[in-house]
């Protein structure tokens, strides 16, 4: 089964008690936080519901040997990215040279800058 990586991007300044919880029930409790779950249907509506919140991909077994050292309670501390999120910053999709979506396979790259 594939392994999707989940960084949040933003941070908790007025959030809905809904999504808090749900980012609290992913362990992302913090800005630049990573959580490594399985690929199933009801994480993917979790991640639906703070999409406005979050960056996902699929994430390959390379990458996950790299964040080993970093873990903390079920997540991942992890540094701010180097040359920064995206080009749009963190409140515009990833589609769009932002940094919030579904990144896919460049999750990847993310993670490596941010170790």
């Amino acid at each position: 089964m594939t392994k999707l990586a989940i960084v949040r991007v933003r941070g908790q300044l007025r959030l809905k008690q809904k999504i808090e919880d749900t980012l609290k029930m992913l362990n992302l409790n913090k800005k630049n936080h990573c959580a490594i779950v399985e690929d199933k249907p009801t994480v993917l509506g979790m991640i639906k519901k703070v999409k406005n919140y979050v960056t996902w991909g699929n994430v390959n077994d390379d990458t996950i040997k790299l964040l080993e050292k970093r873990k903390d309670n079920n997540c991942y501390r992890l540094n701010p990215p180097r040359k920064g999120f995206g080009r749009k910053g963190i409140k515009v999709a990833f589609s769009k040279s932002g940094a919030l979506g579904d990144r896919k396979e460049k999750i990847n790259e993310l993670l490596v800058r941010m170790v």
